[in-house]
């Protein structure tokens, strides 16, 4: 961890002081993010600021990147997943202070009014890790034709289509 990165912050006094901290941190000293993905070598470059709302909300606005190494799901291939996390944070005491929050503000529930801030990095990397990770330009794999396949009309997206066809073929039945 940087030596310039608390492992736990009086949130109170970081928002009243304005502090900020720069620094990275290694991959490999995030445990759930290094297991959540395929290579923990590597660092995060992060920017954390507290501050206050014009309209006296306390905030924590994080700004983390990093590029992780993620499987393809399509390929099984291993590649370097660029992440660019850029969030703020409501800072609130309790759930029911979430709706006093403004608009594009993500909440943070402080405990007994403190916050572990590699703990916050490494929550808003995970949220923004993919669920499926896709290389970038793998193509999906195209089946080969079935000839069976070929025989079964194509399927509606609208599921009322059907009832629409099948009432066609019914009125150039009576027609005949």
């Amino acid at each position: 961890m940087s030596a310039t990165l608390p492992e736990r912050v009086d949130a109170g006094r970081m928002v009243a002081a304005r502090r900020v901290f720069r620094g990275r941190l290694l991959v490999s000293s995030l445990r759930r993010l290094a297991d959540a993905i395929k290579d923990d070598r590597g660092e995060v470059a992060y920017e954390l600021e507290f501050g206050r709302e014009p309209l006296g909300v306390p905030y924590l606005a994080v700004h983390a990147q990093a590029r992780l190494s993620l499987e393809c799901q399509r390929t099984l291939e291993l590649f370097e997943h660029p992440l660019d996390v850029d969030v703020r944070l409501g800072l609130i005491g309790h759930e029911r202070d979430e709706a006093g929050l403004p608009a594009g503000y993500e909440p943070l529930l402080l405990e007994n009014g403190t916050l572990q801030p590699a703990q916050v990095i490494e929550d808003e990397l995970l949220l923004a890790l993919p669920a499926f990770p896709v290389k970038p330009g793998s193509e999906a794999v195209a089946e080969e034709p079935d000839e069976k396949a070929q025989d079964v009309p194509p399927v509606a997206d609208n599921p009322f289509a059907i009832l629409r066809e099948l009432k066609q073929d019914r009125l150039k039945r009576d027609r005949k």
